[in-house]
């Protein structure tokens, strides 16, 4: 008798592949909402440019390969790598920037190594260390929070500094540019400041991180605690980036306190929040076991601790997600869960019965 047996998976969640992305980029709603209200426009201007880039980008290697356009281009991926470069890149990054960013991220560290599944680093980050290891100075001219609204930079004005870099008022990206909170503190204890006294009297700091970075970084937490609510990413890997950069950063601070800033500046400074929720948990270059998530997690955080404090880099998130990218597939390998049926010590059967050994 022959059993038609079809392969696994014999219960479907539910969820697919465009499912996932779009209800990451919905998560991602709130957090763009409050950076475009202390920013202006210009992270929307870059999300276009960027989801475009990426979009003509992925199809341009499907066509290349010669694979299928529509299943790939409409799975939702290449939107939400164009996302999440955008939302790293400063407000008023020059429009090749983001595509010439973008266009990294999917041609050379996604689609070369297969396109979706295959990539061992994640796309967003590589794009990303490109453009800050080969163009630094755009990469760093971030501008204070509500700057856009006391010079009354509106959307028309934001798309002209973006394509043309003209400023209104006869201003320029240097008049307006500023070092964020991580730089600031990295660069004056280097003059033999105390945290306090770079905190102290300094517009840019707010109760934990930066002035509007904080509020950011709120919905951030609120979408990726949405996200776990939703399963579409689990606790462990949030829970043991976070947890790790705070006790590290919590004992160097109990060590001296004018050296080291405190645990809530590193986790609410930078892209942390970001990363912990958003970026780390990529299903295709993170860990993948339960107990390698966490060791994933608690690498991260340890790595994103030692390049803000010792290293040369001030935030340092992405280059610690792509070191802990190389050492997922050694992390799974030897955390491994038990295959069910499996019994530890298992002894076989002894030959030397009664039966003459015939067992």
């Amino acid at each position: 008798m022959n059993l038609d047996t079809p392969s696994s998976p014999h219960i479907h969640s539910g969820v697919h592949i465009t499912g996932m992305m779009a209800r990451v980029c919905l998560a991602l709603v709130p957090a763009i909402i409050a950076y475009t209200w202390f920013f202006g426009w210009g992270l929307i201007i870059n999300i276009l440019i960027a989801v475009a880039t990426a979009l003509c980008a992925e199809a341009l290697m499907l066509r290349i390969r010669q694979r299928p356009i529509a299943p790939f281009l409409t799975d939702g991926s290449a939107v939400l790598t164009g996302v999440l470069l955008a939302f790293c890149l400063p407000p008023f990054s020059p429009w090749w920037i983001t595509v010439m960013g973008t266009a990294f991220a999917i041609i050379v560290a996604k689609q070369l190594y297969g396109g979706l599944g295959y990539n061992p680093f994640n796309p967003a980050m590589v794009g990303y260390v490109m453009l800050l290891i080969s163009f630094p100075l755009e990469m760093t001219q971030w501008v204070p929070p509500n700057i856009v609204n006391q010079l009354q930079i509106g959307f028309l004005d934001t798309l002209n500094i973006i394509f043309t870099g003209s400023f209104p008022y006869l201003l320029s990206i240097d008049a307006l540019s500023m070092a964020t909170p991580l730089d600031t503190v990295k660069t004056e204890l280097g003059l033999n400041l105390t945290v306090s006294e770079i905190v102290r009297g300094n517009a840019i700091f707010g109760d934990f991180g930066g002035v509007g970075w904080e509020w950011v970084g709120n919905w951030i937490l609120l979408g990726g605690v949405w996200l776990i609510y939703k399963r579409i990413i689990t606790w462990h890997i949030p829970l043991a980036l976070m947890g790790s950069l705070f006790v590290i950063s919590f004992f160097f601070f109990m060590l001296d306190p004018d050296t080291y800033a405190s645990p809530m500046f590193h986790l609410f400074g930078g892209a942390t929040l970001l990363a912990a929720f958003f970026i780390a948990t990529d299903p295709v270059s993170a860990s993948t076991t339960p107990r390698g998530r966490i060791f994933y997690g608690i690498g991260i955080g340890i790595l994103i601790y030692v390049i803000r404090t010792w290293g040369s880099y001030p935030d340092g998130v992405a280059f610690a997600v792509l070191l802990m990218n190389m050492a997922a597939p050694t992390i799974d390998y030897y955390t491994q869960p038990r295959v069910f049926g499996y019994k530890k010590n298992y002894e076989k059967p002894s030959s030397k019965s009664g039966d003459g050994g015939n067992t």
